[in-house]
Protein backbone atom coordinates (compact mmCIF):
# COMPACT_ATOMS: atom_id res chain seq x y z
CA UNK A 1 0.00 0.00 0.00
CA UNK A 2 1.46 3.37 -0.67
CA UNK A 3 1.05 6.66 0.90
CA UNK A 4 -1.71 7.59 -0.87
CA UNK A 5 -3.72 5.23 -1.13
CA UNK A 6 -2.92 4.96 2.94
CA UNK A 7 -4.28 8.55 3.69
CA UNK A 8 -7.51 8.40 1.61
CA UNK A 9 -8.20 4.95 3.09
CA UNK A 10 -7.89 6.95 6.76
CA UNK A 11 -9.69 9.58 6.14
CA UNK A 12 -12.57 7.63 4.10
CA UNK A 13 -12.71 5.03 7.31
CA UNK A 14 -13.24 8.07 9.84
CA UNK A 15 -15.68 10.25 7.83
CA UNK A 16 -17.47 6.89 7.08
CA UNK A 17 -17.58 7.14 11.23
CA UNK A 18 -19.05 10.79 11.17
CA UNK A 19 -15.83 12.87 11.24
CA UNK A 20 -15.83 15.75 9.58
CA UNK A 21 -12.38 16.43 7.50
CA UNK A 22 -10.36 19.49 7.73
CA UNK A 23 -7.00 20.30 6.24
CA UNK A 24 -3.64 20.55 7.27
CA UNK A 25 -2.80 23.79 9.35
CA UNK A 26 0.47 25.71 8.44
CA UNK A 27 3.99 24.52 10.37
CA UNK A 28 4.04 27.64 11.83
CA UNK A 29 1.62 27.85 14.77
CA UNK A 30 -0.81 30.28 15.34
CA UNK A 31 -0.68 32.39 18.59
CA UNK A 32 1.25 29.82 20.22
CA UNK A 33 4.27 31.15 21.88
CA UNK A 34 5.97 27.56 23.42
CA UNK A 35 7.00 25.97 20.35
CA UNK A 36 8.96 27.35 16.76
CA UNK A 37 6.54 24.79 14.59
CA UNK A 38 3.88 22.91 14.66
CA UNK A 39 5.20 19.28 16.29
CA UNK A 40 1.83 17.28 16.74
CA UNK A 41 -1.64 17.03 14.72
CA UNK A 42 -2.88 18.56 17.92
CA UNK A 43 -1.65 21.67 18.08
CA UNK A 44 -4.05 23.50 15.76
CA UNK A 45 -6.93 22.08 17.31
CA UNK A 46 -5.65 23.17 20.97
CA UNK A 47 -8.39 26.20 21.47
CA UNK A 48 -10.92 23.49 20.36
CA UNK A 49 -9.90 20.86 22.98
CA UNK A 50 -9.79 23.39 25.63
CA UNK A 51 -13.47 24.68 24.94
CA UNK A 52 -13.67 26.86 22.12
CA UNK A 53 -16.68 25.25 19.23
CA UNK A 54 -14.84 23.81 16.01
CA UNK A 55 -16.92 25.01 12.95
CA UNK A 56 -16.95 21.57 11.73
CA UNK A 57 -18.25 19.67 14.78
CA UNK A 58 -17.37 17.10 17.42
CA UNK A 59 -15.96 14.80 15.13
CA UNK A 60 -13.06 15.67 13.35
CA UNK A 61 -9.92 14.26 11.00
CA UNK A 62 -7.18 15.34 9.07
CA UNK A 63 -3.52 14.86 7.78
CA UNK A 64 -0.86 17.26 9.44
CA UNK A 65 2.51 18.60 8.40
CA UNK A 66 4.64 18.58 11.61
CA UNK A 67 8.20 19.64 12.36
CA UNK A 68 10.19 18.52 14.81
CA UNK A 69 13.83 20.04 14.63
CA UNK A 70 15.14 18.49 18.74
CA UNK A 71 17.13 15.67 16.30
CA UNK A 72 18.54 17.16 13.73
CA UNK A 73 21.76 15.98 14.34
CA UNK A 74 20.46 12.47 14.21
CA UNK A 75 19.07 13.11 11.07
CA UNK A 76 20.61 10.23 8.41
CA UNK A 77 20.27 7.21 10.69
CA UNK A 78 17.24 5.09 9.93
CA UNK A 79 14.42 6.35 11.82
CA UNK A 80 14.81 10.24 12.45
CA UNK A 81 12.88 13.33 10.36
CA UNK A 82 12.66 16.67 11.04
CA UNK A 83 9.35 16.35 8.39
CA UNK A 84 6.53 14.46 8.70
CA UNK A 85 2.76 14.17 7.91
CA UNK A 86 0.39 13.11 11.49
CA UNK A 87 -2.71 11.35 10.65
CA UNK A 88 -5.25 12.69 12.96
CA UNK A 89 -9.17 11.71 14.46
CA UNK A 90 -10.79 13.70 17.30
CA UNK A 91 -13.70 13.79 19.84
CA UNK A 92 -14.66 16.96 21.21
CA UNK A 93 -16.57 15.95 24.03
CA UNK A 94 -18.27 13.30 21.83
CA UNK A 95 -17.59 10.08 21.93
CA UNK A 96 -14.80 8.33 24.35
CA UNK A 97 -12.34 5.39 25.01
CA UNK A 98 -14.95 2.72 23.87
CA UNK A 99 -15.66 4.00 20.09
CA UNK A 100 -12.01 5.45 19.58
CA UNK A 101 -10.12 2.02 20.58
CA UNK A 102 -12.52 -0.04 18.81
CA UNK A 103 -12.01 2.36 15.62
CA UNK A 104 -8.15 2.02 16.12
CA UNK A 105 -8.26 -1.53 16.22
CA UNK A 106 -10.80 -1.83 13.20
CA UNK A 107 -8.63 0.09 10.82
CA UNK A 108 -5.16 -1.24 11.60
CA UNK A 109 -6.79 -5.08 11.51
CA UNK A 110 -9.64 -4.46 8.66
CA UNK A 111 -9.10 -1.92 6.47
CA UNK A 112 -5.08 -2.42 6.83
CA UNK A 113 -5.00 -5.92 7.53
CA UNK A 114 -2.68 -6.08 9.89
CA UNK A 115 -2.93 -9.37 11.50
CA UNK A 116 -3.66 -9.20 15.31
CA UNK A 117 -0.87 -11.44 15.67
CA UNK A 118 1.71 -8.43 15.02
CA UNK A 119 0.39 -6.27 17.53
CA UNK A 120 0.58 -5.23 21.01
CA UNK A 121 -0.89 -2.03 23.21
CA UNK A 122 0.44 -0.29 26.35
CA UNK A 123 -2.11 1.71 28.77
CA UNK A 124 -1.54 3.34 32.14
CA UNK A 125 -0.63 1.90 34.87
CA UNK A 126 -2.38 3.82 37.31
CA UNK A 127 -0.89 6.19 40.45
CA UNK A 128 -2.07 6.67 44.22
CA UNK A 129 -3.52 9.56 42.23
CA UNK A 130 -4.85 8.10 39.33
CA UNK A 131 -5.82 4.31 39.24
CA UNK A 132 -5.05 1.98 36.20
CA UNK A 133 -6.77 2.21 33.30
CA UNK A 134 -8.27 -0.89 33.31
CA UNK A 135 -11.24 0.39 31.01
CA UNK A 136 -8.82 0.45 28.11
CA UNK A 137 -6.91 -2.78 28.93
CA UNK A 138 -10.35 -4.53 29.02
CA UNK A 139 -11.26 -3.18 25.43
CA UNK A 140 -8.75 -4.24 23.89
CA UNK A 141 -8.70 -7.68 25.26
CA UNK A 142 -12.45 -7.55 24.41
CA UNK A 143 -10.90 -7.12 20.44
CA UNK A 144 -8.58 -10.16 20.86
CA UNK A 145 -5.63 -8.63 22.09
CA UNK A 146 -4.18 -11.33 24.95
CA UNK A 147 -3.36 -9.93 28.22
CA UNK A 148 0.48 -10.79 27.67
CA UNK A 149 0.34 -8.51 25.04
CA UNK A 150 -0.37 -5.57 27.00
CA UNK A 151 1.84 -3.68 29.04
CA UNK A 152 1.23 -1.29 32.06
CA UNK A 153 3.21 1.75 32.00
CA UNK A 154 3.70 4.92 34.20
CA UNK A 155 3.31 8.88 33.49
CA UNK A 156 6.55 9.04 31.55
CA UNK A 157 4.83 6.52 28.99
CA UNK A 158 1.37 6.88 29.14
CA UNK A 159 0.49 10.16 30.38
CA UNK A 160 -0.67 13.17 28.34
CA UNK A 161 -0.27 16.71 30.17
CA UNK A 162 -1.27 19.16 31.89
CA UNK A 163 0.23 21.83 30.12
CA UNK A 164 1.16 23.59 32.64
CA UNK A 165 1.23 23.03 36.42
CA UNK A 166 -3.09 22.60 35.97
CA UNK A 167 -5.60 21.67 33.48
CA UNK A 168 -6.77 18.85 31.38
CA UNK A 169 -4.85 16.04 31.17
CA UNK A 170 -5.41 12.23 31.15
CA UNK A 171 -4.24 8.57 30.30
CA UNK A 172 -3.25 7.66 26.58
CA UNK A 173 -2.68 3.59 25.20
CA UNK A 174 -0.30 2.90 22.24
CA UNK A 175 -0.50 0.63 19.88
CA UNK A 176 2.65 -1.11 18.24
CA UNK A 177 3.76 -3.20 15.31
CA UNK A 178 6.23 -6.00 15.49
CA UNK A 179 8.90 -5.40 12.95
CA UNK A 180 11.27 -8.65 13.75
CA UNK A 181 11.78 -11.16 11.48
CA UNK A 182 9.57 -14.35 11.94
CA UNK A 183 6.37 -14.27 14.64
CA UNK A 184 6.31 -11.62 17.45
CA UNK A 185 7.08 -12.79 20.71
CA UNK A 186 3.90 -13.78 22.66
CA UNK A 187 4.86 -11.65 25.89
CA UNK A 188 5.40 -8.13 24.85
CA UNK A 189 8.41 -6.22 26.13
CA UNK A 190 8.02 -2.67 24.88
CA UNK A 191 11.46 -2.23 25.66
CA UNK A 192 12.49 -4.16 22.57
CA UNK A 193 13.27 -1.58 20.16
CA UNK A 194 11.41 -4.10 17.19
CA UNK A 195 8.09 -2.99 18.65
CA UNK A 196 7.25 0.10 16.65
CA UNK A 197 5.00 2.27 18.38
CA UNK A 198 2.23 3.46 15.33
CA UNK A 199 -0.80 4.85 16.81
CA UNK A 200 -1.48 7.02 20.52
CA UNK A 201 -5.08 7.39 21.65
CA UNK A 202 -4.90 10.25 24.23
CA UNK A 203 -8.23 10.14 26.82
CA UNK A 204 -8.47 13.63 28.02
CA UNK A 205 -10.64 13.01 31.20
CA UNK A 206 -8.97 14.77 34.58
CA UNK A 207 -8.52 18.25 35.30
CA UNK A 208 -5.26 18.59 37.67
CA UNK A 209 -5.98 20.88 40.23
CA UNK A 210 -3.63 22.86 42.14
CA UNK A 211 -2.72 20.97 45.32
CA UNK A 212 -2.15 18.37 42.76
CA UNK A 213 -4.96 15.77 42.66
CA UNK A 214 -7.06 14.70 40.05
CA UNK A 215 -11.22 15.71 39.22
CA UNK A 216 -12.75 14.09 36.30
CA UNK A 217 -13.71 15.99 33.29
CA UNK A 218 -17.29 16.76 32.43
CA UNK A 219 -16.36 17.36 28.90
CA UNK A 220 -13.92 14.65 27.98
CA UNK A 221 -11.92 14.81 24.55
CA UNK A 222 -9.88 11.94 22.16
CA UNK A 223 -7.09 12.88 20.60
CA UNK A 224 -5.51 10.56 18.59
CA UNK A 225 -2.38 10.56 16.09
CA UNK A 226 -0.27 7.92 13.73
CA UNK A 227 2.54 8.75 11.77
CA UNK A 228 2.24 8.17 7.99
CA UNK A 229 5.52 7.81 7.43
CA UNK A 230 5.85 5.19 10.66
CA UNK A 231 2.99 3.76 9.48
CA UNK A 232 4.40 3.00 5.81
CA UNK A 233 7.41 1.50 7.29
CA UNK A 234 5.70 -1.72 8.53
CA UNK A 235 3.08 -1.78 5.54
CA UNK A 236 5.79 -1.67 3.13
CA UNK A 237 7.86 -3.91 5.29
CA UNK A 238 10.66 -1.47 5.71
CA UNK A 239 13.41 -1.11 8.48
CA UNK A 240 14.55 2.35 7.36
CA UNK A 241 11.76 5.10 6.78
CA UNK A 242 14.45 6.02 3.75
CA UNK A 243 12.85 3.44 2.49
CA UNK A 244 9.54 3.81 1.49
CA UNK A 245 7.66 5.52 -1.57
CA UNK A 246 7.69 8.70 0.22
CA UNK A 247 11.87 9.22 -0.10
CA UNK A 248 12.45 6.67 -2.80
CA UNK A 249 11.91 9.28 -5.66
CA UNK A 250 13.87 11.74 -3.66
CA UNK A 251 17.04 9.75 -3.11
CA UNK A 252 17.15 8.67 -6.86
CA UNK A 253 17.27 12.53 -7.54
CA UNK A 254 19.71 12.78 -5.64
CA UNK A 255 21.40 9.62 -7.02
CA UNK A 256 21.36 11.02 -10.68
CA UNK A 257 22.79 14.36 -9.94
CA UNK A 258 25.44 13.18 -7.46
CA UNK A 259 26.17 9.71 -9.51
CA UNK A 260 26.74 7.64 -6.43
CA UNK A 261 24.54 4.82 -5.18
CA UNK A 262 21.88 5.00 -2.14
CA UNK A 263 23.02 2.24 0.15
CA UNK A 264 26.32 1.70 -1.01
CA UNK A 265 28.68 3.15 1.64
CA UNK A 266 28.08 4.32 4.73
CA UNK A 267 28.81 7.74 4.40
CA UNK A 268 27.43 8.73 1.46
CA UNK A 269 23.88 6.58 2.25
CA UNK A 270 23.71 9.38 5.48
CA UNK A 271 24.72 11.97 3.57
CA UNK A 272 21.51 11.11 0.91
CA UNK A 273 19.31 10.51 3.55
CA UNK A 274 20.28 14.24 5.25
CA UNK A 275 20.06 16.10 2.30
CA UNK A 276 16.77 13.82 1.32
CA UNK A 277 14.73 15.01 4.97
CA UNK A 278 15.67 18.61 5.41
CA UNK A 279 15.28 19.86 1.33
CA UNK A 280 11.82 17.71 2.14
CA UNK A 281 11.56 19.90 5.40
CA UNK A 282 12.80 22.97 3.71
CA UNK A 283 10.36 22.83 0.50
CA UNK A 284 7.32 22.70 3.02
CA UNK A 285 8.68 25.53 5.58
CA UNK A 286 9.74 27.92 2.59
CA UNK A 287 5.59 27.35 1.22
CA UNK A 288 4.39 27.73 4.45
CA UNK A 289 6.14 31.66 4.40
CA UNK A 290 9.22 30.76 6.18
CA UNK A 291 12.53 32.64 4.60
CA UNK A 292 15.65 32.24 6.17
CA UNK A 293 17.29 34.14 8.75
CA UNK A 294 19.16 34.40 11.67
CA UNK A 295 16.23 34.17 13.72
CA UNK A 296 13.84 30.98 14.94
CA UNK A 297 11.99 29.25 12.40
CA UNK A 298 14.10 31.18 9.58
CA UNK A 299 17.28 30.06 11.76
CA UNK A 300 15.95 26.43 11.36
CA UNK A 301 15.57 26.68 7.80
CA UNK A 302 18.88 28.18 7.14
CA UNK A 303 20.37 25.54 9.30
CA UNK A 304 18.85 22.80 7.09
CA UNK A 305 19.92 24.42 3.63
CA UNK A 306 23.22 24.88 4.64
CA UNK A 307 23.78 21.42 5.88
CA UNK A 308 22.10 20.17 2.52
CA UNK A 309 24.67 21.88 0.83
CA UNK A 310 27.48 20.58 3.05
CA UNK A 311 26.24 17.16 2.61
CA UNK A 312 26.01 17.71 -0.99
CA UNK A 313 29.76 18.95 -1.37
CA UNK A 314 30.52 15.33 0.69
CA UNK A 315 28.70 13.94 -2.13
CA UNK A 316 31.45 15.82 -4.71
CA UNK A 317 29.09 18.78 -5.89
CA UNK A 318 30.85 21.63 -5.18
CA UNK A 319 28.16 23.93 -6.39
CA UNK A 320 24.87 23.01 -4.67
CA UNK A 321 22.11 24.96 -6.56
CA UNK A 322 21.22 22.86 -8.78
CA UNK A 323 20.44 19.88 -6.52
CA UNK A 324 19.12 21.74 -4.01
CA UNK A 325 16.42 23.06 -6.82
CA UNK A 326 16.04 19.25 -9.14
CA UNK A 327 15.10 17.67 -5.28
CA UNK A 328 12.72 20.20 -3.83
CA UNK A 329 10.49 19.37 -7.19
CA UNK A 330 10.76 15.70 -6.50
CA UNK A 331 9.76 16.77 -2.78
CA UNK A 332 6.96 18.14 -4.20
CA UNK A 333 6.03 15.85 -6.53
CA UNK A 334 6.16 12.91 -3.53
CA UNK A 335 4.03 15.67 -1.42
CA UNK A 336 1.42 17.83 -3.59
CA UNK A 337 -1.67 14.89 -3.27
CA UNK A 338 -1.69 16.09 0.36
CA UNK A 339 -0.15 19.34 -0.28
CA UNK A 340 -1.23 21.14 -3.20
CA UNK A 341 -0.31 24.76 -2.34
CA UNK A 342 3.65 23.06 -2.86
CA UNK A 343 2.96 23.18 -6.47
CA UNK A 344 1.61 26.86 -6.27
CA UNK A 345 4.79 28.20 -4.29
CA UNK A 346 7.36 26.08 -6.60
CA UNK A 347 8.91 28.96 -8.21
CA UNK A 348 9.11 30.58 -4.73
CA UNK A 349 10.80 27.72 -3.30
CA UNK A 350 13.11 27.17 -6.06
CA UNK A 351 14.27 31.11 -5.70
CA UNK A 352 14.76 30.66 -1.79
CA UNK A 353 16.97 27.74 -2.00
CA UNK A 354 19.19 29.07 -4.70
CA UNK A 355 19.74 32.83 -2.74
CA UNK A 356 20.54 30.74 0.55
CA UNK A 357 22.60 28.52 -1.30
CA UNK A 358 24.65 30.89 -2.72
CA UNK A 359 24.77 32.95 0.37
CA UNK A 360 26.60 29.56 2.02
CA UNK A 361 28.95 29.12 -1.00
CA UNK A 362 30.06 33.22 -0.70
CA UNK A 363 30.60 31.92 3.77
CA UNK A 364 32.53 29.28 3.00
CA UNK A 365 35.28 31.15 0.85
CA UNK A 366 35.14 33.54 3.72
CA UNK A 367 35.36 31.42 6.16
CA UNK A 368 38.44 29.61 4.08
CA UNK A 369 40.01 32.53 4.07
CA UNK A 370 40.37 33.13 7.79
CA UNK A 371 41.87 29.73 8.22
CA UNK A 372 44.37 30.36 5.92
CA UNK A 373 45.06 33.80 8.01
CA UNK A 374 45.07 31.57 10.96
CA UNK A 375 47.45 29.38 9.74
CA UNK A 376 49.52 31.68 8.55
CA UNK A 377 49.72 33.78 11.59
CA UNK A 378 50.51 30.57 14.22
CA UNK A 379 51.35 27.01 11.98
CA UNK A 380 48.57 25.03 13.40
CA UNK A 381 44.77 25.48 13.57
CA UNK A 382 43.11 24.51 17.14
CA UNK A 383 39.92 22.96 17.90
CA UNK A 384 39.17 26.59 19.68
CA UNK A 385 39.85 27.74 16.26
CA UNK A 386 37.77 25.38 14.55
CA UNK A 387 34.53 26.29 16.92
CA UNK A 388 35.58 29.96 16.40
CA UNK A 389 35.11 29.58 12.50
CA UNK A 390 31.89 27.35 13.02
CA UNK A 391 30.29 29.83 15.83
CA UNK A 392 31.26 33.18 13.68
CA UNK A 393 30.73 32.08 9.57
CA UNK A 394 28.89 28.77 10.61
CA UNK A 395 31.93 27.34 8.65
CA UNK A 396 31.73 23.48 8.87
CA UNK A 397 33.98 21.43 11.32
CA UNK A 398 34.58 18.77 8.63
CA UNK A 399 35.77 21.45 5.63
CA UNK A 400 38.17 23.06 8.54
CA UNK A 401 39.21 19.19 8.99
CA UNK A 402 39.94 19.17 5.43
CA UNK A 403 41.98 22.27 5.20
CA UNK A 404 44.13 20.89 8.34
CA UNK A 405 44.73 17.77 6.71
CA UNK A 406 46.35 19.55 3.45
CA UNK A 407 48.65 21.45 6.34
CA UNK A 408 49.91 17.95 7.66
CA UNK A 409 48.04 18.60 10.98
CA UNK A 410 44.77 17.06 12.95
CA UNK A 411 42.25 19.23 14.08
CA UNK A 412 41.86 18.89 18.27
CA UNK A 413 38.36 16.96 18.30
CA UNK A 414 37.95 17.23 21.84
CA UNK A 415 37.89 20.82 22.50
CA UNK A 416 35.63 21.79 19.65
CA UNK A 417 33.16 19.42 21.07
CA UNK A 418 33.68 20.64 24.32
CA UNK A 419 32.86 24.17 22.88
CA UNK A 420 30.24 23.15 20.70
CA UNK A 421 28.60 21.37 23.75
CA UNK A 422 28.66 24.19 25.71
CA UNK A 423 26.94 26.46 22.91
CA UNK A 424 24.62 24.05 22.54
CA UNK A 425 23.65 24.26 26.12
CA UNK A 426 23.25 27.53 26.36
CA UNK A 427 21.10 28.00 22.86
CA UNK A 428 18.47 25.02 24.68
CA UNK A 429 18.27 26.84 28.04
CA UNK A 430 17.59 29.95 25.63
CA UNK A 431 15.00 28.43 24.24
CA UNK A 432 13.20 26.83 26.90
CA UNK A 433 13.05 29.84 28.76
CA UNK A 434 11.91 31.53 25.46
CA UNK A 435 9.22 28.71 24.88
CA UNK A 436 8.40 27.87 28.60
CA UNK A 437 5.10 27.96 29.71
CA UNK A 438 3.74 24.77 28.21
CA UNK A 439 1.36 24.26 25.25
CA UNK A 440 -0.87 27.43 24.10
CA UNK A 441 -0.92 29.00 27.06
CA UNK A 442 -4.52 30.07 27.49
CA UNK A 443 -3.79 31.98 31.00
CA UNK A 444 -5.88 35.82 31.21
CA UNK A 445 -2.98 37.70 29.95
CA UNK A 446 -2.40 35.27 26.92
CA UNK A 447 -6.33 35.87 25.84
CA UNK A 448 -5.48 39.78 26.50
CA UNK A 449 -2.58 39.82 24.20
CA UNK A 450 -4.14 37.91 21.70
CA UNK A 451 -6.98 40.18 21.39
CA UNK A 452 -4.69 42.90 20.79
CA UNK A 453 -3.11 41.23 17.89
CA UNK A 454 -6.67 41.69 16.13
CA UNK A 455 -6.60 45.41 16.95
CA UNK A 456 -3.28 46.09 16.32
CA UNK A 457 -3.58 43.82 12.68
CA UNK A 458 -6.45 46.14 11.54
CA UNK A 459 -4.57 49.64 12.86
CA UNK A 460 -1.52 47.94 10.45
CA UNK A 461 -3.94 48.05 7.63
CA UNK A 462 -5.49 50.97 8.66
CA UNK A 463 -2.71 53.62 8.68
CA UNK A 464 0.38 51.07 6.54
CA UNK A 465 -1.91 49.91 3.75
CA UNK A 466 -4.67 47.05 3.10
CA UNK A 467 -1.52 44.99 1.64
CA UNK A 468 0.11 44.63 4.89
CA UNK A 469 -0.52 41.36 6.26
CA UNK A 470 0.42 38.81 8.96
CA UNK A 471 3.53 37.16 8.54
CA UNK A 472 3.35 35.26 11.97
CA UNK A 473 2.72 35.89 15.20
CA UNK A 474 3.97 34.99 19.14
CA UNK A 475 2.49 35.57 22.15
CA UNK A 476 3.67 35.00 25.74
CA UNK A 477 2.10 35.95 29.18
CA UNK A 478 4.18 39.35 29.36
CA UNK A 479 4.22 40.83 25.49
CA UNK A 480 2.90 39.90 21.96
CA UNK A 481 4.95 39.49 19.13
CA UNK A 482 3.42 40.72 15.73
CA UNK A 483 4.99 39.94 12.18
CA UNK A 484 3.82 41.36 8.99
CA UNK A 485 4.80 42.40 5.30
CA UNK A 486 6.29 46.06 4.76
CA UNK A 487 9.49 47.07 3.28
CA UNK A 488 10.47 49.92 5.09
CA UNK A 489 10.99 50.81 8.65
CA UNK A 490 8.05 52.45 10.83
CA UNK A 491 8.54 56.26 11.43
CA UNK A 492 7.78 57.39 14.96
CA UNK A 493 4.60 59.01 13.77
CA UNK A 494 3.25 55.68 12.26
CA UNK A 495 3.72 54.10 15.59
CA UNK A 496 2.19 56.66 17.35
CA UNK A 497 -0.83 56.53 15.62
CA UNK A 498 -1.31 52.39 15.57
CA UNK A 499 -0.90 52.57 19.37
CA UNK A 500 -3.47 55.28 19.01
CA UNK A 501 -5.36 53.52 17.37
CA UNK A 502 -5.55 50.57 19.38
CA UNK A 503 -6.12 52.61 22.63
CA UNK A 504 -8.77 54.23 20.76
CA UNK A 505 -10.82 50.92 20.48
CA UNK A 506 -9.96 49.97 23.88
CA UNK A 507 -11.32 53.12 24.98
CA UNK A 508 -14.52 52.68 23.32
CA UNK A 509 -15.13 49.54 25.61
CA UNK A 510 -16.03 47.84 22.00
CA UNK A 511 -17.98 44.13 22.64
CA UNK A 512 -15.87 40.98 20.91
CA UNK A 513 -17.83 38.14 19.47
CA UNK A 514 -17.55 35.19 16.91
CA UNK A 515 -19.83 33.99 14.26
CA UNK A 516 -19.44 30.73 12.33
CA UNK A 517 -20.34 32.51 9.00
CA UNK A 518 -19.47 31.05 5.07
CA UNK A 519 -16.55 32.45 3.72
CA UNK A 520 -18.16 34.03 1.32
CA UNK A 521 -19.94 35.65 4.04
CA UNK A 522 -16.98 36.37 5.71
CA UNK A 523 -15.60 38.33 2.57
CA UNK A 524 -18.06 40.28 1.79
CA UNK A 525 -18.25 41.17 5.50
CA UNK A 526 -14.54 42.58 5.08
CA UNK A 527 -13.04 39.64 7.28
CA UNK A 528 -9.51 39.16 7.33
CA UNK A 529 -7.67 35.86 6.67
CA UNK A 530 -6.74 33.67 4.15
CA UNK A 531 -9.46 32.02 1.94
CA UNK A 532 -7.55 29.27 0.43
CA UNK A 533 -9.19 25.33 0.21
CA UNK A 534 -8.98 24.10 3.75
CA UNK A 535 -12.18 26.44 4.55
CA UNK A 536 -13.90 24.05 1.76
CA UNK A 537 -13.48 21.23 3.75
CA UNK A 538 -15.16 22.98 7.46
CA UNK A 539 -18.47 22.24 6.81
CA UNK A 540 -18.21 25.12 4.69
CA UNK A 541 -18.28 27.29 7.46
CA UNK A 542 -15.46 29.40 9.46
CA UNK A 543 -15.22 31.34 12.98
CA UNK A 544 -14.30 34.70 12.89
CA UNK A 545 -13.90 37.30 15.68
CA UNK A 546 -15.92 40.49 15.20
CA UNK A 547 -14.50 43.63 17.37
CA UNK A 548 -17.29 46.57 17.36
CA UNK A 549 -21.23 46.60 16.81
CA UNK A 550 -23.57 46.69 14.10
CA UNK A 551 -24.77 50.12 14.54
CA UNK A 552 -21.45 51.67 14.58
CA UNK A 553 -19.74 49.34 12.61
CA UNK A 554 -16.98 46.85 13.14
CA UNK A 555 -13.15 48.11 13.90
CA UNK A 556 -11.93 44.45 13.55
CA UNK A 557 -12.97 40.91 11.71
CA UNK A 558 -10.86 38.25 11.83
CA UNK A 559 -10.80 34.59 11.06
CA UNK A 560 -9.51 32.68 14.10
CA UNK A 561 -9.78 29.74 16.73
CA UNK A 562 -10.14 32.22 19.79
CA UNK A 563 -10.05 32.73 22.83
CA UNK A 564 -10.77 36.18 23.02
CA UNK A 565 -12.12 38.74 26.14
CA UNK A 566 -15.48 39.56 26.02
CA UNK A 567 -15.22 43.79 25.99
CA UNK A 568 -11.90 45.67 24.37
CA UNK A 569 -11.55 47.51 28.04
CA UNK A 570 -10.60 44.10 29.20
CA UNK A 571 -7.31 45.03 27.54
CA UNK A 572 -6.80 48.56 29.76
CA UNK A 573 -3.74 50.08 27.98
CA UNK A 574 -1.58 48.96 24.61
CA UNK A 575 1.98 50.15 24.20
CA UNK A 576 3.76 49.66 21.11
CA UNK A 577 7.47 48.71 22.73
CA UNK A 578 9.48 47.86 19.42
CA UNK A 579 9.48 47.58 16.02
CA UNK A 580 12.40 46.07 14.17
CA UNK A 581 13.51 44.21 10.93
CA UNK A 582 12.36 40.50 11.01
CA UNK A 583 13.74 39.49 7.73
CA UNK A 584 13.57 40.70 3.73
CA UNK A 585 10.24 42.71 3.84
CA UNK A 586 9.23 41.68 6.93
CA UNK A 587 8.93 43.55 9.84
CA UNK A 588 8.07 42.64 13.53
CA UNK A 589 6.52 44.87 16.79
CA UNK A 590 6.72 43.75 20.37
CA UNK A 591 3.79 45.34 22.69
CA UNK A 592 2.05 44.63 25.40
CA UNK A 593 -1.46 45.49 26.98
CA UNK A 594 -1.22 46.95 31.17
CA UNK A 595 -3.32 48.77 33.54
CA UNK A 596 -0.69 51.20 34.29
CA UNK A 597 0.70 53.51 30.82
CA UNK A 598 3.75 54.62 30.25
Amino acid sequence: MNAQQLVSHYIDFFIAQGHAQITSASVIPENDPTVLFTTAGMHPLVPYLMGEKHPAGNRLVDFQRCVRTGDIDEVGDATHNTFFTMLGNWSLGDYFKKESITWSFDFLTGTLNIPLEMLAVTVYQGDDAVSRDDESAQLWMSLGVQEQRIAYLGKADNWWGPVGETGPCGPDTEIFYWTGEGNAPEVFDPENELWVEVWNNVFMEYNKNADGTFTPLTRKNVDTGMGLERILMALQGKNVVYDIDLFQPIIGTIETITGETYGVGQQSTESMRVIADHLRTATVMIADGIVPSNKDQGYVLRRLIRRSVRHARKLGVEQAQELLVAVSATCISTLEFMYPHLRDQQSAIANALVVEGAKFERTLQKGLKELHKIWEKKAEITGDDAFNLYQSYGFPLEITEEVAQEFGQQVDHGVFRKQFEQHQNTSRAGAEKKFAGGLADHSAETVRLHTATHLLHRALKNILGEDVEQKGSNITPQRLRFDFNYAEKLTDEQKQAIEDMVNEQIKKELPVHFEEITPEEAKARGAIGYFDDKYATLGNKLKVYFVGDDEQGYFSSEICGGPHVENTRELEHFTLKKEEACSAGVRRIKATVSANKP
